[in-house]
């Protein structure tokens, strides 16, 4: 589920991602009644099994049974604030109705990651990079989205306008785009190209994240044309956790 919120006295309206119908809305009648069976299976970032009745202008659950609860995902604040992001980021990306069973499957994966994953950051960008190529808006990363040259080892340019990076002729000039260090552009190759399991092993500098964070929210932001909610939330609760070691 990724989202939802009350509705009338006693149910809730539910966004859930599925395997074959895509994102879709659903009523859950009595949920927040102490009484109710349903409610502990659709919990926020939990992946169910429901049996879904159609309405006139929206659909009802009838029954629901938790597949896996992803309990540290509701444990551990901070892993929360990541899930928030996660499901926002998917939620404004796709349209109501439209099958993608390899972003589900995705989707899925994340929750899992997300439960244990020690850099939380990283496990974020493997995610952004990996929905977006599976919606059409994959970066170029390897050659000049102007001048179509292979991309030298220096500093270059981002540029989310064009889609990808801008060699360091290029980009210098160009409105709007961003420049990008080249540890930072090899990082977003490595993350574009191998398995989550390879990864997760990498080890990144604090500076070096706030940078991959910058340059793929300016990115993901100039594409979707809106800001993410949870962003402000996330970036909160992370200074706290600092600040406290």
């Amino acid at each position: 589920m990724l989202r939802r919120s009350d509705f009338g006295e006693a149910d809730r309206l539910l966004t859930l991602y599925t395997p074959k119908l895509g994102k879709i809305r659903a009523i859950a009648k009595g949920v927040r009644k102490p009484t109710s069976r349903k409610s502990g299976h659709v919990e926020l970032f939990t992946h169910s099994q429901l049996l879904i009745a159609r309405g006139r202008s929206l659909d009802i659950v009838t029954q629901a049974e938790t597949v896996h609860a992803f309990r540290p995902l509701r444990e551990d604040l901070l892993r929360t604030t990541y899930t928030y992001y996660a499901a926002e980021l998917l939620d404004l990306f796709v349209e109501e109705g439209v099958e993608n069973r390899p972003l589900f499957d995705l989707l899925l994966a994340m929750l899992g990651w997300l439960g244990d994953a020690s850099d939380l950051d990283l496990t974020t960008r493997f995610f952004e990079l990996r929905l977006l190529s599976l919606l059409g808006y994959r970066p170029q990363l390897f050659q000049c989205v102007a001048c179509r040259r292979q991309i030298e080892p220096v500093s270059n340019f981002f540029s989310a306008a064009d889609g990808g990076i801008l060699c360091a002729n290029c980009g210098e000039n160009h409105r709007g785009a961003q420049e990008i260090t080249l540890n930072a552009l090899k990082v977003l190759r490595f993350l574009q190209t191998r398995d989550y399991d390879t990864c997760c092993r990498l080890r990144l500098s604090r500076p070096l994240h706030r940078e991959l964070e910058t340059v793929m929210y300016h990115y993901i932001t100039y594409t979707l044309e809106r800001d993410l909610k949870s962003v402000a939330f996330l970036k909160t609760v992370r200074r706290q956790r600092m600040g406290n070691r």
